[in-house]
């Protein structure tokens, strides 16, 4: 259901990215504004990583086979690294448009209907991205998460944009013009660079924050009657899967029906705390304790 869910967002996304291209390029047609160009070319970016998030999410949610055993949610991080190296290049793109205005000195055109066009747009996005950041975080997708959080700093820009462009018109100062620009393609970057460091972190297995080991910790030593101890807790993000795995310590002449059971109980536990969590416990005998780690109560 919830895979569902995100490849209907990611088709919305790709629509609601042409509908404000279309509105933004309307916009810069108008105006003449470099500063809006420069919105517009982000917002090419903005329907290229909407396919990349379509693809991501219909690759990630394609089962564990033979060659892939622990599924394929990470094909979602890449996505969004993917995207990330786009957001780049179009600040890239603002720059060379920001230094042929510095070069030409242009003054953009007043027009109340490529201004009012602009502001449509960037209320579309502002709608989109919150829902987008909601429903990702909630289905936990790196990808629609990554989506929606760029759209948001393009909000934040065409505002500031249309703010600039105003004041150009209004002051006669057209540099004011392509420095809005240089700053659009400055805040660009920066979303780009955020991107990437946050997706190559899901890609080189970063542990669990520190809230979920505290709740993790807590379930083994609240669900752990007649165990030992557990030591050895490992954990690793991929996409909506949390990987755990730790040793359980129990007696030596505990039958492996009640160590069972008790492994049975504490995923029980977990499972319900972390969502989407995969759990591997390895049961060693009381020799093996080393009197440190989870305490069981």
């Amino acid at each position: 259901m919830a895979v569902g869910l995100q490849l209907r967002i990611a088709f919305f996304s790709i629509a609601i990215g042409l509908v404000v291209l279309g509105l933004k390029f309307g916009a810069y047609w108008l105006t003449g504004s470099v500063a809006l160009y420069s919105d517009a070319l982000e917002t090419i970016v903005n329907v290229a990583s909407s396919f990349a998030a379509l693809i991501a999410v219909w690759f990630a949610s394609k089962p564990a086979d033979s060659n892939h055993p622990y599924g394929h949610d990470k094909a979602e991080y890449f996505a969004a690294v993917l995207v990330g190296v786009m957001i780049v290049l179009a600040a890239l793109s603002i720059f060379r448009a920001a230094w042929i205005g510095l070069v030409h000195g242009d003054s953009p055109d007043f027009s109340p209907l490529g201004i009012g066009l602009n502001v449509l747009a960037a209320l579309i996005n502002g709608l989109w991205a919150a829902y987008l950041t909601r429903v990702g975080r909630k289905v936990r997708s790196p990808a629609l998460v990554a989506d929606g959080k760029h759209l948001f700093t393009d909000v934040v820009s065409s505002l500031g944009v249309l703010i600039g462009v105003v004041l150009v018109l209004l002051t006669g100062w057209t540099i004011l013009d392509s420095v809005l620009a240089i700053l659009v393609g400055l805040t660009v970057l920066w979303s780009g660079w955020g991107l990437v460091k946050e997706s190559v972190g899901g890609l080189m297995d970063e542990a669990a924050s520190a809230d979920v080991l505290e709740k993790i910790r807590l379930q083994i030593s609240e669900q752990g009657e007649g165990a030992l101890e557990a030591h050895d807790l490992r954990t690793r993000i991929a996409g909506k899967t949390t990987f755990i795995d730790f040793h359980l310590v129990v007696s030596g002449s505990m039958t492996v029906e009640s160590a069972h059971e008790i492994c049975d109980r504490i995923e029980a536990a977990i499972s319900e705390g972390v969502p989407g969590a995969r759990i591997t416990i390895h049961v060693e005998p009381e020799h093996k304790a080393k009197h440190s780690g989870i305490v069981v109560l």
